[in-house]
C-alpha cells in the first residue's frame, strides 16, 4: 500500500476545512496510508522586503526537506508546475507505486518554495494558473488524489 505524505506549511484555521481534511482522511483509509504533516510557517512583517520574502521561503523549504525520504517521490505544488486531468494524476500515482513505496506532496506556505526544493522534486504540478486561497489548497489537493485512486478502481465517483 502506497504511502501518501501532504506536507504543508501553516494549520488549517477553519473547522469546515479541518472536517473536509478528515473526511477525505477516512475515505482513503482503505486506499493508501495517508499522513498530514503540518509544518511551523515563518511569520513575516506587514510589508516584507524581498530579503524577507526569500529568508522565508528559505526556512519553510528547509523544513520541508527534512521530511523527505531519500527515496521518496515528492511532487512539488508550484504554479509553475505540469497542469495535468485528474485521469493523468492517477496515472502518475499509478506509476509512482511501482517505482516507490512514498510519495510527498509539498505545499509550500504563502511565498512559495525554494528553488533547492522543486530541484529536490521528482514531479512539478500545478493546479492552474488562478489564484486559491492557501487554507483551500489542501483540501482541493487531497479531493483531487481520492479522484485519481477512484479512477484506478474503475469506481463512478469520477464521472
Amino acid at each position: 500500500m502506497l504511502n501518501v505524505n501532504i506536507i504543508c506549511v501553516g494549520r488549517l484555521k477553519e473547522s469546515y476545512l479541518r472536517g473536509a481534511v478528515e473526511e477525505y482522511t477516512k475515505r482513503m483509509k482503505p486506499l493508501c496510508r495517508l499522513s498530514v504533516i503540518e509544518l511551523q510557517e515563518e511569520r513575516v512583517g506587514e510589508n516584507p522586503s524581498a530579503a524577507e520574502l526569500q529568508r522565508t521561503v528559505e526556512a519553510e523549504s528547509a523544513r520541508i526537506m527534512q521530511k523527505l525520504g531519500k527515496s521518496d517521490y515528492v511532487v512539488a505544488m508550484c504554479v509553475e508546475g505540469r497542469n495535468i486531468s485528474s485521469e493523468e494524476l492517477s496515472a502518475k500515482i499509478e506509476s509512482i507505486q511501482q517505482q516507490a513505496g512514498t510519495v510527498d506532496f509539498i505545499i509550500g506556505g504563502s511565498w512559495g518554495l525554494s528553488d533547492a526544493l522543486k530541484a529536490r522534486a521528482d514531479f512539478r504540478l500545478s493546479m492552474g494558473k488562478m489564484t486559491f486561497p492557501h487554507q483551500l489548497f489542501r483540501v482541493m489537493l487531497l479531493e483531487q488524489i481520492y479522484r485519481a485512486f477512484q479512477i484506478s478502481r474503475g469506481t463512478k465517483y469520477h464521472k
